[in-house]
C-alpha cells in the first residue's frame, strides 16, 4: 500500500518552509535530545526523537497539514521546525514553533516562520480559530505568540497532556 501526500512549501523574505526529508532525522534527532527541547517534549532519546521525527510526517498523512521544516533562503539546513499540529488528545488545533539553535533566537525567525503558518491556518486551510499550547514558564514563546496578535484564553479547554501549559488564542485573520 502506498500513501500519497503533497506538503506545500511557504516562503518568507527569509525564509523556506518545506516538508520533512529523509535527510533531515539527523539533524532532528540531535536537536530533540537537547535540554533546550524541554518545552517541546523534550530532551529525548535517539529513539524517542526519532519516532516524533516519523510522527510529524505521519501528521501530515492523517490530518492533511503538519509542522515544516523551516530553513534559511538558499540553504537546505533545518533551523526548526513550525507549523499546524493536532494529535490525538489535542483540544484546537495548534500552531507551534521550535528553533533548534539558540544562535537562531532573537533574529526573527520563529517570529518570521509563525506568522507565514497562522496566515495559513487561516487561509488555505480555512480554519477559523487557532491556539498556541505554551508552557508557563516559556516566556520566549509567550512573547512570540503576544507579537503574533494571540492573547491568553484561560477559558479554552487544556490538551490531554500531563505538562502545565497557556493557552494562547490567535485572532482570525482575513487573507487573500
Amino acid at each position: 500500500m502506498s500513501v500519497q501526500f503533497a506538503t506545500p512549501t511557504l516562503e518568507t523574505a527569509r525564509l523556506t518552509l518545506r516538508g520533512f526529508r529523509a535527510s533531515d532525522a539527523e539533524t532532528f534527532v540531535a536537536a530533540f535530545g537537547h535540554d533546550r527541547m524541554q518545552y517541546a517534549g523534550g530532551p529525548m532519546t535517539p529513539k524517542l526523537a526519532w519516532r516524533h521525527f516519523a510522527s510529524n510526517i505521519g501528521h501530515w498523512v492523517v490530518r492533511g497539514f503538519g509542522m515544516f521544516i523551516v530553513t534559511a533562503k538558499g540553504s537546505d539546513t533545518p533551523m526548526g521546525i513550525v507549523g499546524h499540529w493536532f494529535p490525538h488528545g489535542w483540544a484546537e488545533r495548534e500552531v507551534g514553533w521550535v528553533l533548534f539553535n539558540a544562535e537562531d533566537e532573537g533574529k526573527g525567525y520563529a517570529f518570521e516562520a509563525a506568522d507565514a503558518c497562522v496566515d495559513h491556518a487561516f487561509g488555505a486551510l480555512g480554519w477559523d480559530t487557532a491556539v498556541s499550547y505554551i508552557a508557563p514558564e516559556n516566556a520566549g514563546s509567550i512573547k512570540l505568540a503576544e507579537r503574533l496578535g494571540a492573547t491568553l484564553d484561560p477559558d479554552a479547554l487544556l490538551p490531554e497532556t500531563t505538562t502545565p501549559c497557556l493557552i494562547y488564542r490567535h485572532p482570525h485573520r482575513r487573507t487573500a
